[in-house]
């Protein structure tokens, strides 16, 4: 690809519509390093694409050379597969494990041989480019690093607490509660001693995915030790609210069976328990106390039995929570 922006940059001298190339190529290198991540980055390519080429539908993923699995990272417009007679996909080599793979589709005969014709602009777009998508890539595996749970890939305890201390500066007091839900796995212990390790990774990993699925994009997961997720619940919604999404947290994951042996078919199914307790931005209390209260009211969840949900409101003082 690197000779495909040489060629461009000498035909440019008598060629104004190769000049005008150059310059977009430029520019799209230019906004890219505002970037602040890939998503921004696969954004701003799209933007461009669309403008110079008029292309409508895009795929932005990245492929890990060692795991041989592919992330999508952005989408647009119709589905449309590589095989189809009208695609395009391009490969922008970033010297690192994850290459990045740009494809899309033309929306006709004509338009494909437009875009046929200035196949060798892309190309070398692409390659001017190919050292900012590595940036982000960086920039995204740092963060993962530092910010992730290597085991279900929800945050870890740090950067949930910073983030939701961010959250809260910059939304001006305009969220008045945040509702924390944390969530246990009954006799966790008891999976390591009967099977191993792995076998416990995948019950996070189903729990992860359950509470997910039942949760919006403003909300947080977070798992902070051993079996315990923290749920924070950032969106304008009522006590009732939670509390029937943390049932039904509950019972969905009562319903998953883990596949402990693939030969045998062997399947295992674990239950919850969840914590509840409310912040409020006038309570003299700091977010450490309410995520403190939560952990609280979990254990005592756990001491009525399985599938519980306890609110911290609800204890009393007779109450005596015996940790296990």
């Amino acid at each position: 690809m690197k000779n495909k922006i040489l060629e461009l940059i000498k035909s440019s001298a008598t060629s104004s519509d190769d000049y005008e190339s150059l310059v977009s190529i430029f520019n799209l290198h230019d906004q890219l390093q505002y970037a602040t991540n890939i998503k921004q980055a696969a954004e701003d390519i799209y933007t461009w694409l669309n403008k110079e080429f008029k292309v409508d539908n895009l795929t932005f993923s990245l492929f890990d050379v060692n795991k041989n699995d592919k992330e999508e990272i952005l989408s647009r417009g119709k589905e449309f597969y590589l095989d189809d007679d009208l695609s395009h996909f391009f490969i922008i080599n970033t010297h690192t494990s994850l290459n990045a793979i740009v494809s899309f589709c033309a929306t006709s005969k004509v338009h494909f041989k437009i875009i046929e014709e200035k196949y060798n602009i892309i190309e070398a777009a692409f390659f001017q480019v190919s050292q900012m998508i590595q940036s982000c890539i960086l920039k995204k595996n740092f963060i993962e690093s530092s910010s992730l749970d290597s085991v279900t890939n929800v945050y870890n305890r740090n950067y949930l607490i910073e983030n939701l201390t961010t959250h809260l500066r910059l939304s001006n007091n305009k969220q008045n509660e945040i509702y924390f839900l944390m969530i246990g796995i009954d006799h966790f212990k008891a999976v390591i001693d009967e099977f191993d390790y792995d076998i416990a990774d995948k019950v996070l990993i189903e729990l992860a995915k359950v509470i997910h699925s039942n949760i919006n994009e403003f909300d947080m997961v977070g798992r902070l030790n051993g079996d315990e997720f923290l749920v924070s619940i950032l969106n304008n919604v009522s006590e009732y609210q939670v509390c029937e999404l943390a049932k039904k947290i509950i019972s969905d994951f009562a319903e998953v069976n883990i596949v402990v042996n693939n030969e045998t078919k062997q399947t295992l199914k674990k239950t919850i328990c969840i914590g509840f307790e409310v912040y409020k931005l006038n309570s003299t209390h700091t977010i450490t106390d309410c995520i403190k209260n939560a952990d609280i009211a979990l254990y005592e969840a756990k001491n009525k039995g399985r599938s519980q949900l306890f609110k911290f409101s609800d204890l009393e003082e007779e109450d005596t929570i015996e940790l296990f």
